[in-house]
């Protein structure tokens, strides 16, 4: 698999399929078994700071007492010096993350106050405030009400035409060809990979899926 800046990719599969964990080891949080992840040229580890993972909300305590300009400094983290002290740079980074996300105005409030899309763009301006080329997005849609989940896909087109790559892990077979324009699938090795118009195709999907969870996710994404 192969792909470059300005591309977004969706990672599809069954549950279990090895999504989630694809996202972790290319963000070096979890040992490779075999392979090798590469980014311009060279081994990833070497870029680390150019990858930003957003996890799963259920992942996440939203309970943790901190506020949207307390997360969004956490993408300095990377960047500060020996002895940990934010420099006007890095201030700077975090004001021109919240207002690209338009959360200038929340950030003196919990995260735990926000609503599920509001919690989506503060986890996506700490990846900016990082200057991330890449983002790796587990399920960024679950969980999210109609009108957060197309104000999310118009934000990560905009990244996207930015120049920025965007590997997310997706459920939704129907929405998948709307939101991304590349599709590596999955189903605990790599089944296909190219324009997800050739790839989400009924016998590669049969294929990744097999016909009982086929039929399962078909039904689930059909419903409201």
């Amino acid at each position: 698999m192969a792909t470059s800046c300005g591309n977004r990719v969706a990672l599809v599969g069954p549950n279990g399929a090895g999504k989630s964990t694809l996202l972790k080891a290319i963000a070096g949080l979890v040992p490779r078994q075999s392979g090798s992840i590469q980014w311009r040229g060279t081994a990833v580890k070497k870029w680390s700071r150019e990858f930003a993972y957003l996890p799963q909300r259920e992942d996440v305590d939203w309970d943790f007492p901190i506020t949207v300009s307390g997360l969004v400094e956490m993408g300095r983290y990377p960047h500060l010096g020996l002895w940990k002290r934010y420099t006007d740079k890095d201030h700077q980074a975090v004001e021109k993350a919240l207002h690209t996300l338009g959360i200038t105005d929340l950030r003196d409030r919990q995260i735990c106050e926000l609503s599920g899309g509001q919690q989506q763009r503060a986890f996506l301006a700490r990846a900016l405030a990082q200057e991330a080329h890449v983002l790796l997005l587990d399920e960024p849609f679950t969980g999210l009400d109609r009108n957060a989940s197309e104000s999310l896909a118009r934000l990560l087109s905009e990244l996207s035409e930015e120049g920025r790559l965007i590997l997310a892990s997706h459920h939704d077979l129907e929405s998948a060809a709307q939101l991304f324009n590349e599709c590596l699938l999955l189903n605990l090795t790599q089944r296909d990979f190219g324009p997800t118009s050739k790839v989400l195709t009924g016998a590669a999907i049969e294929k990744a899926f097999g016909q009982a969870n086929l039929q399962a996710s078909t039904t689930e994404t059909s419903n409201p």
